[in-house]
């Protein structure tokens, strides 16, 4: 079965997104950028909300190398992302599907499905309900060296508490920290 991998930049405080939605406080290096491309190779398909959907579709369609690395473009465009939203009427982006059913069910449905494993960027409201479901397997958070304050909480709105079991942890020379968690009940 295909497992669901969040994938996620934090804060030090906890937080995905700035108030206003802003990720200029991500630290990204060359070491970062292989990490990443490593991560790829090992999944097919991207779930999205609906903001971390139009923040990605504004952006990666028209990235270019030297700012970004030519395999991680590729990744971006090509691969097959689900974007599960109740306000979009359509989705442009290539290789995009718009889902606006429940998405514990259609999450599930997914895992099911031959492949390589699924991925959550952003989305912070997906991760939550997925996680409240049972339904995520791997947490791979990336803490950056930052406090924010204020911002936009990658937990929000958890009703029952999750336990999780630490699977290794790694420093990158930029600053942030990879802690890698899968739910306890796993063992």
């Amino acid at each position: 079965m295909r497992k669901i991998i969040v994938s996620n930049y934090v804060t030090l405080d906890g937080f995905f997104a700035g108030p206003k939605g802003e990720i200029d406080w991500f630290v990204w290096d060359e070491e970062m950028a292989n990490y990443s491309k490593g991560l790829l190779t090992s999944m097919d398909t991207i779930l999205f909300g609906r903001v971390t959907y139009e923040l990605m579709a504004g952006y990666w369609p028209t990235a270019s190398p030297p700012a970004e690395d030519p395999v991680i473009i590729d990744a971006m465009n090509s691969l097959p992302k689900f974007v599960f939203s109740k306000t979009l009427e359509k989705v442009d982006w290539k290789n995009s599907t718009l889902v606006k059913g429940n998405i514990a069910d259609e999450v599930a449905v997914l895992k099911q499905k031959p492949g390589k494993d699924i991925v959550i960027y952003g989305s912070g409201s997906i991760i939550s309900a997925l996680a409240q479901e049972g339904l995520i397997d791997d947490y791979l958070l990336f803490v950056n060296p930052v406090v924010l304050g204020d911002g936009k909480p990658l937990f929000n709105g958890i009703m029952n508490r999750l336990d999780l079991k630490l699977l290794g942890t790694r420093t990158f020379q930029c600053g942030v920290v990879l802690l890698r968690y899968q739910p306890a009940a796993r063992d």
